[in-house]
């Protein structure tokens, strides 16, 4: 279903699948543009506004839309019913929902078809701008450094290393070759063992992020060790290279069991279970690789487990009974761990336990705690320690000295921007690595010498063409919620622009759940909307992580439409505050987000132009009322349970927007999906669709679907961004703006 989530790769808190990670991220939000005149030397590209946009014309004459069979199922729970006429798609093996979706597919081809001259021009402006043949900043680990590569013409990425002192290059895999002869890849992990001669990899060439676990020779990667089928993220390495921890999935797609690979006997057994349909579980560890650490967790509690990486026949060792809400992480640090803990504080404290003392009434508190500022995360070093929070939707670092315990900040130089730990693989290093970014400053990698204070740019993403920071201006504006919550919104435009009487072509984008937050992060691509006169803006909405744990609290479970209702204040904001164009407004969201794309078309409807949601949760009552799909009981905690609880049954009928789908004229809308996701389930959009257009007025909406992807869509870069291009060809054409 969901649990959106970041994969680590290569042991960094961040993962960016290319060099330039800013032209991957295809859940960012963009905006739209008005006629106005371009800033000195930036492009001015020509717009044509009309009374009725191209987009209109298009849908009218792409002639009869397709129409799925209706069979009507009756859904009774807590003696109320429901009708579900299209719940027969379900089927995934049935030809008759093959064909649908190719159908759809195949009508999204003629009703964009006007559109193809257009994508083509945003496509050559996305790639234009992104050094194609690129290299990450390296990253030491023992006698080696490791770094990702990128070559023109190729799709994926490459992974490598170089001995210290040596210019030999070793490839550790090359995606490219992994996805030869198919139509998807995606990475699930690269570990490599202590030895320095083994790698361990998940590949995924179907979308539905269950990994091929293969252990090779590094020096010679036709000699296989061993190779699994069906394991899910997560690697862990003995310290003797003898032994690979992983792990595996129960029938609902919850990550429930540990095994352990022998190497030399090439038998798996298993290490650890969990039984609670709650709990999801993963397996790292510790920086100084001391330790093997399990977590098995729900959305509220977490307990871990520990495995001696020099024993790792031995058995799992708790690190503290398991407590209701009781939330944790832990690093090893000399004889003691450090412990991130909700256990004082909601927004989460930094605490300190002696090593073999399993009882967490026993962690001492290490640092006061600030109010109001959220504790995300610690890197560890033998004499200092990174701390990186999160304090009025902004993200900082600070480092505390672990002899002296004094404190400092790491500078940033704007205040809406993002500021992260980067890849630290060395205990013993004085150096931190960070990453930095706005929406107007390229992803940017430092380092800061933690003794001296200095901090050294290593490499921003290099921008081709005629980009020029200074014709860009990032703000912030707070929106005032119906209930009176000031709601952050960070705002990216060209900076010529002023707020005026009428405003400009905006598009919106939301996230608001599980804690995660949407961050401001820079896109080279999103500079084609920004340099026709849009705006774009991120609606920090409740659900989300970004004022602290009681932001997430207010926009989940019983509270669940405040993530709605402050996303359609936020626009109203925007347009009163003379930013947004009220006539010229898009929206757009992914997965949860795709949720909430579907609630404010139905509470809002007359409020956006056009709507993008991709892969959207619309159907979640149906799904959350059903144990047998993937991830349902894990997600309880985060909706509420409608199986058990009446309440909670009547607030989800009433946000869902399958049901609640209402007779009025419905924006433009654009709608993604994957044959083979496992987190949204195709046939949620499918429905959806079909509904949208026998019970709205005018219907004006498209479902594409990934045939051979999941949940993130299309996974070469090119394609990824020939992805975005169709997206932006589409937004550009419904505000009549192309």
């Amino acid at each position: 279903m969901l649990n959106d989530s970041n994969i680590n790769i290569l042991g960094s808190a961040n993962n960016y699948p290319y060099p330039d990670s800013s032209n991957s991220a295809i859940f960012f939000a963009y905006a739209t543009p008005r006629g106005i005149g371009s800033p000195q030397n930036s492009p001015n590209i020509p717009l044509a506004l009309t009374g009725m946009t191209a987009l209109e014309n298009f849908f009218k004459n792409a002639g009869i839309p397709p129409r799925a069979r209706e069979t009507p199922k009756a859904l009774t729970h807590f003696q109320d019913d429901r009708v579900d006429e299209y719940y027969w798609l379900r089927d995934r093996d049935s030809p008759e929902t093959i064909d649908l979706l190719n159908r759809e597919n195949e009508y999204t081809k003629r009703v964009t078809s006007g559109l193809e001259g257009l994508e083509d021009q945003l496509f050559l402006e996305i790639k234009g701008r992104i050094k194609e043949t690129d290299l990450s900043v390296p990253v030491r680990k023992g006698n080696y450094n490791y770094f990702a590569k990128t070559q023109e013409g190729l799709q994926y990425p490459m992974h490598a290393r170089k001995r210290i002192g040596s210019e030999t290059e070793e490839i550790l895999v090359d995606e490219n070759d992994e996805a030869f002869g198919h139509s998807f890849f995606a990475l699930g992990g690269l570990a490599v063992s202590p030895s320095e001669e083994l790698a361990a990899i998940l590949s995924d060439t179907d979308g539905s992020e269950l990994y091929k676990l293969t252990v090779r020779s590094i020096a010679s990667p036709s000699y296989i060790k061993a190779q699994l089928e069906e394991c899910y993220y997560g690697l862990a390495w003995s310290l003797d290279s003898l032994s690979v921890f992983y792990t595996k999935t129960d029938r609902q797609m919850r990550p429930y069991q540990v095994w352990r690979l022998d190497l030399q006997s090439g038998q798996s057994e298993l290490v650890f279970q969990e039984d609670d349909a709650g709990y999801f579980v993963g397996i790292g560890t510790t920086k100084d690789d001391k330790f093997i650490a399990i977590e098995s967790a729900s959305k509220t509690t977490t307990q871990i487990f520990t495995i001696d990486a020099a024993a790792p026949l031995t058995r799992p060792v708790p690190f503290s009974e398991r407590v209701k809400d009781l939330e944790y992480s832990i690093e090893h640090w000399k004889d003691r761990f450090f412990v991130v803990s909700n256990r004082d504080n909601p927004d989460f404290s930094l605490m300190v336990v002696e090593e073999g003392v399993n009882d967490h009434l026993k962690w001492e508190p290490y640092l006061e705690t600030s109010e109001a500022v959220r504790l995300l995360d610690i890197e560890v070093f033998a004499d200092f320690m990174a701390i990186q929070e999160r304090h009025l939707a902004t993200t900082r670092l600070r480092v505390v000295d672990l002899r002296s315990k004094n404190i400092f900040e790491v500078e940033k130089s704007e205040e809406v921007s993002t500021i992260d730990i980067g890849e630290n693989e060395e205990f013993e290093s004085k150096i931190l690595r960070y990453e930095y970014a706005s929406m107007i400053t390229p992803r940017s990698v430092f380092e800061i010498d933690l003794e001296t204070r200095q901090s050294t740019l290593l490499k921003q993403s290099e921008v081709l063409g005629n980009f020029d920071q200074t014709r860009y201006k990032t703000f912030r504006v707070w929106a005032d919620a119906r209930d009176g919550t000031k709601i952050p919104i960070s705002v990216v435009c060209r900076s010529d622009l002023q707020a005026s009487e009428i405003g400009y072509p905006a598009l919106i984008y939301g996230y608001g759940s599980y804690e995660h937050s949407i961050d401001p992060a820079f896109s080279s691509a999103r500079l084609s909307l920004l340099d026709r006169g849009m705006l774009f803006a991120f609606a920090h909405v409740r659900g989300g992580g970004e004022m602290g744990r009681a932001w997430y609290m207010d926009g989940k479970l019983d509270r669940k439409t405040h993530t709605f209702t402050d996303f359609i204040d936020c626009t109203q904001t925007l347009i009163e505050s003379g930013w947004a164009d009220r006539s010229k407004i898009a929206a757009r969201g992914g997965s949860a987000g795709g949720m909430l794309m579907g609630a404010i078309a139905n509470m809002a409807p007359e409020l956006y132009k056009v709507i993008v949601a991709e892969v959207p949760f619309v159907d979640c009552l149906t799904t959350i009322l059903d144990p047998s799909l993937p991830l349902t009981t894990f997600e309880w905690e985060e909706w509420g349970n409608p199986v058990t609880d009446e309440s909670i049954y009547e607030l989800m009928k009433s946000y869902t927007p399958y049901e609640n789908v209402a007779q009025t004229q419905y924006p433009f809308m654009l709608v993604t999906a994957g044959l083979n996701d496992p987190r949204v389930s195709y046939w949620e959009p499918a429905k959806w669709v079909q509904r949208l257009r026998v019970k709205t007025i005018n219907p004006r909406v498209i479902l594409k679907t990934e045939m051979g992807a999941g949940h993130q869509g299309p996974s070469g870069r090119y394609d990824a961004w020939r992805d975005e291009a169709f997206v932006y060809a589409y937004l550009l054409s419904a505000l009549g703006l192309a």
